[in-house]
């Protein structure tokens, strides 16, 4: 997740906390948002607070509810479908551009964002994990390095808004997964055909791991629903 700058101003200190605890699953997915206890847990106004919350139902990951309550929006397969289906869309005309047009500071990029994301896959444990802050603002690093050289600053803009909505599904995954695959290999493949800007191969690559991550989730709904039986 992103690094919260302490000079910005309370309400978008309040925002940026409150959307990476959603994103995080430190909020769960319709969990209610009670504004006296989000404000024990931040230490934030509940005036920030509100807009924060007011921010986050534009953004998909709180619904307000009729009562005039707060709740984290549900996750499910349709909804992830729906979020894969429009990535695809985006990211991978995207990367095509990136490849086209991207210079060697680009590349240099792209190779630094995987660095540093390697050396935190290398510690992952084997089994279900937390994902960490970090490791989120990493990978999300790496991906955002693949297409930064796309001269669309919408198109970069909402694939980086479809990234971080994908992000609760991968915590989720995360936390009810049976046996570790690491994505080292697969960011590292990945990012040597972009280097080599064989386009083709990158683009089934990343088209690849997109899915992967709805399989992964789909595969932690299963197992979440047979351990409730």
């Amino acid at each position: 997740m992103q690094e919260i700058n302490a000079n910005i101003t309370v309400s978008e200190r309040a925002f940026q906390l409150l959307r990476q605890d959603v994103l995080s699953g430190r909020h769960e997915p319709e969990g209610r948002l009670k504004l006296d206890s989000l404000q024990a847990l931040y230490g934030i106004s509940s005036s920030p607070l509100r807009e924060a919350l007011s921010r986050l139902v534009q953004e998909g990951l709180v619904k307000a509810d009729e009562r005039r309550g707060f709740r984290v929006t549900p996750i499910s397969p349709v909804d992830l479908a729906d979020i894969t289906k429009m990535r695809l869309m985006l990211d991978i005309p995207a990367l095509v551009e990136s490849i086209s047009s991207g210079d060697d500071a680009w590349e240099a990029q792209i190779v630094a964002a995987f660095h540093r994301l390697e050396k935190i896959e290398s510690r992952l444990p084997q089994g279900p994990v937390v994902l960490d802050g970090e490791w989120s603002q990493r990978h999300r690093d790496f991906h955002m390095a693949l297409i930064a050289a796309c001269p669309s600053e919408r198109q970069l803009s909402w694939s980086m808004s479809l990234f971080d909505q994908a992000e609760r599904y991968r915590h989720f995954a995360a936390r009810n997964r049976t046996v570790s695959k690491k994505k080292d290999e697969e960011h590292r493949t990945l990012m040597k055909a972009v280097l080599r800007r064989d386009g083709q191969t990158a683009c089934v690559l990343l088209s690849e791991h997109i899915r992967s991550t709805q399989t992964n989730v789909m595969a932690a709904f299963a197992l979440q629903a047979k351990q409730r039986r």
